[in-house]
């Protein structure tokens, strides 16, 4: 692009210094700007017209019937007696079905460790384990049979928390990974200043709008098709199999869009596709299992909550000599993907910093609680806020602006370029972005303002801070990186795309729909994107890691250009000219001097019996890494980009509110700049809604207590910036050869919601006129920030 698309939501009236100024202000105006490749989402229309078909919208099949699991209610207890006869005699149950039934095996860990079985056999590990399922004609019916179930439990000692491990020394649920360059120890004995702490990071429920659903439905001669709310079919498609004992071929899962996933559907939807499964395998008739929101946020894992220690070295002007952090998560149960997360977690503590001398340390630590699993950014934002944890805690102690300590430790190129897993960083701009962030944003004048108006404001104190981030984009397991795409031109002229990504409200499909009207010079109406499927493109990889457009574009893109040529090939030689002197336009298809309509093209092509169709794959280059030695290169480029918050918080109540979000982000050279900027402020308002309100709570009898809407908050509309100004990074292409040189743009954003905590942590140290860090935990909910405020006025300023 070569102008920033920008979209700014301003207040129509003044700034008010009270917090019900939010609720009396007016309707905001919305300003936007876009670009020629701004196509709108392929689903738009159906969006917002209802038309758009979920999982749960599907036709029901005739007798279909409903599952429901029956759950566990102790946290971690032998299973002495199970007595099912008052759920098997409520009217219109069916079957009630127990690990016994499975024809296969019953286990769905989704990395090999063999420590997750779909149904309980004799131990319960968590509250909310699946035990039993009950089939049922009626989904009422069978919720109700559920609760009946008599279960005697041989209660035992249940491990909830990060400390209750630690002091228990629970096993590890993944291998420990140490990254490490330099000599820390020397490091850190030799600095000028050396300061050591802690933070802990909350988890985080996905809260996707769509549950976890899905529905089975047998074929013959063992055959088993399955609609899923998945992000990985490939993965659901294995596991379904292994549960029934049948190979691959015999199972097709499909999802045509998903109604969010956020990484909850990437491991937690196999359970559903393969409860429904087993309860369609022992029926002979189609399965639905949808879970109630209650059910689906006890059984289902969340965001890894962290503890991190940290040791730092550093001197007078701010430069960091050493650094050395421990990373302890508490997992759940069993290992599930809790280990790349932590693995994440470790390669993003430096964030944009370089650390002369650094060891960074994980501690996967297994607990009685949910299996925590994927969630966007997997890791790596609890990473970036211990990183940004230690700037702030530097700058506090020297008295430098945050924003300058950031600067000064920023990655170069060419120098100071090497992370700790040795890694070389090539084409670091976080320096860039943020100067010309703070630039645009007037950071430093709005600072000195703030500052001194809370010299006078016995109440409201209000902070600013501007974070950079650093995201490295690829599967860090190594295989993961491929994509594989099948794509056919109809004798019409008209498209159809099949690729192996998966659609969540993020405009993956309106991408790929994109590639191809801008290779084959067509319109949108003529180019159709289906299902994902594993009948049409198999063993295809999860879409996470942000990778969705860089590898399934790429796929798509290698098919087109096997059709292509072969459409120049005959095109060269049935009208006599250079292959060269045919170009695909949207006006047609240029041959020579001769403008011949793709329709007309594609005809005589067919005639000529040249094949229209062709399947494409690719696999990300350069990418290696080696977990024993912690070395590698794990991503094949890095995303950039900074944030600039300013709040307002309330020392009586402690409520908090976003008065400014200033935004700029590397795209690349982005695909859709529309749909990009919208995944930007979604993740933004996610970020800072983890960071800020989102508060998960298990009771003593490992309950997990915020297990629906009423009694979990997340971010409303109230809650959204009263300005909001987001641009994206002007003539900045890709220097690796992605998919049109464009960027990843899933996590990283996410990570722009740390400038609101340390906006919140640069208002409360106003408290002791900025000299002490207040060490502010997450989620910075009202009353962590009243014990924090009532934390520092105790303090002695030193």
């Amino acid at each position: 692009m070569a102008e920033a698309v920008k979209m700014q939501v301003k207040l129509a009236s003044g700034e008010q210094d009270t917090l019900e100024s939010r609720r009396a202000a007016p309707n905001p105006v919305i300003v936007t700007g876009g670009a020629s490749t701004s196509l709108k989402h392929e689903s738009a229309r159906m969006h917002v017209s209802g038309e758009a078909t979920y999982l749960d919208d599907i036709p029901e099949p005739r007798g279909l019937v409903h599952v429901v699991p029956g759950l566990s209610t102790k946290a971690h207890a032998r299973i002495l007696s199970l007595d099912l006869d008052a759920v098997r005699a409520v009217p219109g149950v069916i079957c009630v079905l127990t690990h016994k039934d499975i024809p296969g095996h019953n286990q769905v860990s989704p990395v090999g460790k063999n420590d997750e079985p779909l149904l309980a056999e004799d131990m319960v590990f968590y509250y909310g384990q699946p035990i039993f399922i009950v089939v049922a004609e009626d989904r009422h019916q069978a919720r109700k049979a559920a609760r009946l179930a008599k279960i005697t439990y041989e209660e035992l000692p249940a491990i909830l928390t990060i400390a209750q491990a630690r002091e228990a020394g629970s096993a590890l649920v993944w291998r420990p990974l140490e990254m490490k360059r330099g000599d820390v120890d020397t490091g850190l004995m030799n600095a000028p200043r050396r300061l050591s702490g802690r933070i802990t990071i909350g988890g985080q429920e996905h809260f996707y709008l769509e549950g976890q659903a899905a529905l089975a439905q047998p074929g013959e001669e063992g055959e088993m098709r399955v609609w899923s709310s998945t992000q990985h079919p490939t993965e659901t498609q294995h596991m379904v199999a292994h549960v029934l004992d049948r190979p691959s071929n015999l199972v097709t899962v499909e999802i045509r869009r998903m109604g969010g996933g956020f990484g909850g559907k990437e491991t937690q939807a196999n359970i559903p596709a393969c409860l429904a499964a087993v309860a369609a395998n022992a029926t002979g008739r189609a399965a639905k299992m949808r879970l109630d929101r209650d059910d689906d946020m006890i059984m289902t894992g969340k965001r890894h909550d962290f503890v991190v220690e940290y040791d730092v070295g550093f001197d007078d002007a701010g430069h960091i000599l050493a650094v050395d952090m421990v990373l302890a998560a508490r997992c759940g149960w069993s290992a599930d993907l809790s280990g790349p997360v932590i693995d994440r977690a470790l390669f993003h503590a430096d964030n944009a910093y370089f650390y002369p001398d650094v060891r960074f340390r994980s501690e996967p630590l297994k607990t009685n609680t949910q299996s925590n699993t994927a969630y966007r950014g997997f890791g790596g934002p609890q990473g970036i806020v211990a990183a940004e944890r230690v700037i702030e805690e530097i700058a506090f102690a020297t008295g430098l602006d945050p924003l300058d300590v950031r600067l000064r430790n920023t990655y170069g190129t060419g120098t100071r370029d090497l992370t700790p897993y040795h890694m070389t960083v090539e084409d670091s701009i976080a320096s860039e972005i943020m100067t010309q962030l703070a630039e645009n944003c007037d950071y430093r004048t709005r600072r000195e303002a703030l500052r001194e108006a809370n010299r006078h404001s016995p109440y409201i104190r209000r902070g600013i801070a501007l974070t950079p981030v650093k995201f490295g984009i690829s599967f860090t397991a190594t295989h993961y990186n491929q994509a594989g795409a099948l794509v056919h031109v109809y004798t019409d002229g008209s498209v159809q795309v099949n690729h192996g990504g998966t659609e969540m409200g993020q405009g993956l499909h309106t991408k790929m729909v994109q590639i191809a009207m801008r290779e084959f010079g067509l319109t949108e109406d003529r180019v159709r994107i289906t299902a994902t499927t594993t009948g049409k493109v198999p063993n295809t990889s999860a879409t996470a890691a942000s990778s969705g457009a860089d590898l399934n574009g790429m796929a798509v893109l290698d098919a087109i250009s096997k059709i292509k040529h072969r459409l120049i090939s005959f095109a060269a030689d049935h009208w006599q000219v250079s292959e060269q002197d045919i170009q695909f336009e949207p006006e047609g298809v240029q041959v020579g001097e001769t403008l011949v309509s793709f329709p007309d093209l594609v005809k005589a092509a067919y005639f000529a019996r040249v094949s229209l169709s062709s399947n494409g794959f690719y696999k990300t280059p350069k990418i290696s890494w080696n977990a024993e030695t912690g070395r590698g290169r794990p991503f094949y480029y890095f995303a950039y980009g900074a944030a600039c918050a300013e709040v307002a918080i309330d020392l009586l109540t402690g409520e908090t509110r976003i008065e400014r979000v200033d935004i700029l982000h590397d795209a690349g050279q982005s695909l859709n700049p529309a749909i990009d900027i919208g995944q930007i402020e979604g993740g933004f308002i996610q970020g800072a809604g983890w960071l800020t309100m989102e508060e998960l709570v298990w009771d003593k009898a490992g309950k997990l207590s915020t297990h629906a809407p009423s009694t979990y908050k997340i971010p409303a509309c109230s809650d959204r910036p009263h300005i909001f100004n987001v641009s994206l990074l002007e003539a900045a292409p890709n220097r690796e050869a992605t998919i049109f040189r464009s960027k990843a743009v899933g996590e990283p954003p996410f990570v722009h919601g740390v400038a609101v905590l340390q906006a919140i942590s640069d208002a409360l140290a106003s408290l002791k006129n900025y000299k002490i860090c207040p060490q502010l935990d997450t989620p910075a909910t009202p009353e962590c920030i009243l014990r924090t405020a009532e934390r520092l006025r105790a303090l002695s300023e030193v």
